[in-house]
């Protein structure tokens, strides 16, 4: 038997990133999966590959952002691509609480991340 991603790990998946642990994020991702950070260099962002890139790259986000949240979170699963939507909320530079809106684009090996491409609403 096979095992395939269900909306319930999916979403302990986006879940996982208000623990603020990157060790526990990068467990869900396949030992050669990749997250492109909406933010970053090249044209997908700042790209982290295999685990231990993954959970420097969650580290990063979470020093980056370190009182960031996920709300609002919808997750869809079909086969093996999902999406995430999603409200993350954190202080901006004048301390107030700001909001941006966002997605993330998923593919799955069995129960595990394969890819992970965020993408965010930028305000003009």
């Amino acid at each position: 038997m096979s095992t395939i991603m269900t909306l319930e790990r999916a979403a302990a998946f986006g879940a996982a990133w208000n623990s603020r642990d990157p060790d526990y994020v990068a467990s869900f991702f396949a030992e050669d999966g990749v997250y492109h950070a909406s933010v970053g260099p090249d044209l997908l962002g700042k790209t982290y590959r295999g685990k231990d890139q993954i959970r420097d790259g969650a580290r990063v986000f979470f020093e980056r952002f370190p009182d960031g949240r996920f709300e609002n979170l919808k997750v869809v699963v079909l086969g093996d691509v999902g999406t995430f939507e999603w409200d993350f909320i954190a202080s901006g530079p004048d301390g107030l609480p700001t909001t941006t809106a966002g997605c993330d684009l998923l593919e799955f090996a069995g129960d595990r991340i394969a890819k992970k491409n965020a993408f965010r609403k930028a305000k003009a």
